[in-house]
């Protein structure tokens, strides 16, 4: 919803800024979401802890996963400025440049709070602590907004009455990054604090319960390496998924900025309804892991079907709203008419491609919560960048169907990717699955 509001403000400004913002939010994205998968590792170490019953190992996993977050970010922005600095050798139109360059730079400042966001919302998710995401989320939206025509506009179009506030000047695409910035830190500092109403309860250490007492808070390199080596697969392969997403955006803003902002409008709001399937995920990756933890196999299928089943419903409404409402969902991003007109076409290539992503999304999920992380990977590889990316261009360039065939070549990739990883839940649940080591 953040970056929804993002599109929607930044669409009131003009296609330039809009194409601009998703030009740096692409970017931005297909290098952090690495770090996302990575942070995403950490769930099925904890969820299978906790289905073990060794809160005090969860608990543990939780304090590894944030160093990591801290050792990630720091290679991490590296590559960020690297890519913002590179933005005006990119072949990019000039006047795309500077704003672009500007959101990228000013949105890496979130990079920490964002992936740590991630490692405690997998061990509050794990107990079965939701609430403080979505009192984050809401709080978060609401700075969000404000923030947004605060930044964005400048501080003069306030009352005289805010005083001080007046003074801010308009940031531009600048601005919306900035709002996210300090949304992301409130986000992060909410989920935290609900962190300390959870108590790890006792810990199955040695034959015999013992309460848990104390931690230690500093970084064990071997439970760091274990996080690392469960999650590495899920980030590589999230940056796979979105890196196609995002070199489709890049392809876009050659073939011009009315291209790229009407794919960004639709990316915007495709993105939006791809939450609903993450969160289905998230939650079959829990159910999954706690099955697995426990060893009991009709527990972790029943898991990744309810998982499954959820995923599709959500994504199916999704899917009607794209096909039978395009021009009024556009109308709630823009009111430029050229911009409405050229985003029709995508939404109707997103309403194909619904399903698939549900059952793509819901699928890693699952998977992840099996600890089998690594197939997911080969499975987007495959999917999206030895079939669907090659489409993809063929039918944008040499055909000429320009953006919308370079959607339709995404839609192919999501849909084989899908067939995958349902293919090998299904092989898998089977039979008994054989847990990431939880011992205390």
């Amino acid at each position: 919803m953040m970056g929804l509001v993002d599109v929607a403000v930044l669409g009131r400004v003009g296609a330039r800024e809009l194409a601009a913002a998703g030009l740096g939010n692409a970017i931005f994205f297909a290098i952090s979401i690495i770090g996302m998968g990575v942070m995403f590792g950490i769930d099925p170490m904890i969820s299978q802890a906790i289905g073990a019953g060794d809160r005090v190992r969860a608990r543990r996993i939780l304090w590894q996963g944030i160093w990591l977050g801290l050792i990630v970010t720091g290679v991490l922005t590296i590559v960020l400025v690297a890519g913002a600095l590179a933005i005006p050798y990119a072949g990019f139109a000039e006047e795309l440049v500077a704003p672009a360059t500007a959101y990228l730079l000013v949105r890496t400042i979130s990079l920490a709070p964002f992936l740590l966001f991630f490692v405690v919302r997998s061990y509050l998710q794990a107990h079965g602590v939701t609430r403080p995401m979505v009192t984050a989320m809401i709080a978060a939206n609401v700075l969000n907004l404000g923030g947004d025509i605060l930044f964005i506009f400048g501080g003069g179009i306030l009352p005289d009455w805010t005083g001080p506030l007046r003074s801010i000047p308009a940031l531009g695409v600048a601005g919306a990054a900035l709002a996210t910035v300090f949304c992301t830190i409130l986000e992060l500092a909410i989920v935290a604090m609900a962190v300390r109403n959870v108590a790890p309860g006792f810990s199955r250490a040695n034959g015999g319960l013992k309460p848990a007492a104390t931690f230690d808070h500093r970084p064990n390199r071997a439970e760091i390496g274990r996080a690392f080596r469960v999650g590495l697969p899920v980030g590589l392969q999230m940056g796979a998924e979105v890196g196609v997403f995002a070199l489709v955006a890049l392809l876009a803003g050659r073939l011009g900025t009315l291209d790229l902002a009407a794919h960004q409008l639709v990316i915007g709001l495709a993105s939006f309804t791809y939450t609903a399937a993450m969160g289905v995920a998230a939650a079959g990756s829990v159910r999954v892991g706690i099955g697995v933890g426990a060893r009991n196999p009709e527990a972790t299928r029943i898991a990744g079907h309810a998982a499954f089943v959820g995923g599709v419903g959500l994504m199916g409404i999704a899917a009607l709203a794209f096909t039978f409402a395009p021009r009024a969902l556009a109308r709630l991003i823009t009111d430029e008419a050229n911009v409405i007109a050229a985003a029709i076409p995508l939404f109707l290539v997103a309403a194909v491609f619904q399903l698939s992503d549900g059952v793509q999304g819901v699928g890693g999920g699952v998977l992840r919560g099996a600890g089998d992380t690594k197939f997911s990977l080969y499975a987007n590889l495959a999917g999206h960048w030895l079939i669907g990316l090659p489409i993809a261009l063929y039918l944008g360039f040499r055909a000429g169907l320009g953006i919308v065939g370079l959607w339709w070549g995404l839609c192919v990739g999501l849909t084989v990717v899908a067939i995958l990883l349902f293919t090998r839940f299904e092989r898998l649940s089977s039979k008994t699955i054989e847990p990431l080591d939880v011992s205390s």
